[in-house]
């Protein structure tokens, strides 16, 4: 079961596809697929409502995929969580998670247009694995409590302007991180359900057609698990939340690639969460 919010940005309807991919109306249990959704367990009325033939068919194709989760409250980072990504950009694996903030707004849908903004020559690439949070966590007591807080998997692209980030950042990170269209997300919600490990999924990037990232999340320093516990001894992080969980090697900060421009096309994907295609604009 594949959850997914179908339409024109800020109009978006929630569907749901079944196993031999049809698409089914959520309307009918639902007006959108948000926090208030998933705290309810609105994913598990979804698997019923569909088992059930509750649900109409519908037709989407040629329609825009937005965002399958909508207004997140937040969306949390992890950097450097790929011992070799870590290397590339020069440092050490870090001891504890490295984690920063993304703008909300800059959640956009997964084939939508990113921007370079203006000023940029660093625009870079990151897919990433992104956890989709089902219910308020706060002050959780162990790793293995995590799982009952995430809904699903998405894939998530990380954006990052690298002057923006490094040299102008004044000590943190966001200034090279929140610019619009900095963050896409989709094409669908995997129920966590549906994915009983996550940390055995293969992440790739390409641009233009040619290979970039190509790795696994096994490699991750920090798990899914032990992430979403070490973030609620922090911060108290609510159903809808997204947590970009930190891209592995293969990204233009190595030095090894040229970074974006307008008229590249990007594409991300990862094992069971499908694939994004984003061309390269100008702000």
């Amino acid at each position: 079961m594949q959850i997914m919010r179908i339409g024109a940005f800020g109009q978006e309807r929630p569907v749901v596809l079944d196993e031999a991919g049809t698409a089914h109306d959520l309307t009918p249990l639902t007006d959108d697929v948000d926090g208030a959704f998933l705290a309810a367990d609105g994913l598990a009325r979804a698997r019923t409502e569909l088992d059930g033939g509750n649900l109409p068919r519908i037709d989407i194709g040629g329609q825009r995929i937005g965002a399958p989760v909508a207004r997140p409250m937040a969306v949390v980072c992890i950097g450097q969580n790929y011992a070799a990504h870590a290397a590339e950009s020069g440092s050490a694996p870090p001891e504890h998670p490295i984690v920063f903030l993304k703008h909300p707004n800059t959640v956009v849908g997964p084939n939508d247009e990113v921007l370079i903004p203006r000023g940029s020559a660093r625009t870079d690439w990151e897919v990433e694995l992104t956890v989709v949070i089902g219910k308020q966590a706060r002050y959780l007591d162990s790793p293995d409590d995590a799982a009952g807080y995430v809904a699903g998997y998405t894939i998530g692209n990380d954006v990052s302007e690298r002057e923006f980030q490094k040299d102008l950042s004044g000590g943190q990170w966001s200034k090279g991180k929140c610019a619009a269209t900095f963050s896409p997300v989709g094409p669908w919600l995997l129920p966590a359900a549906e994915l009983p490990d996550p940390q055995a999924l293969g992440l790739r990037s390409w641009v233009n057609g040619a290979p970039r990232q190509n790795s696994s999340t096994r490699d991750m320093i920090f798990g899914v698990y032990e992430l979403v516990h070490h973030l609620s001894q922090f911060m108290v992080l609510e159903p809808g939340d997204l947590v970009h969980t930190g891209t592995p090697e293969g990204v233009a900060m190595s030095g090894r690639f040229p970074y974006l421009k307008p008229g590249d096309v990007l594409e991300l994907e990862i094992d069971s969460l499908g694939r994004q295609r984003q061309e390269i604009g100008e702000a």
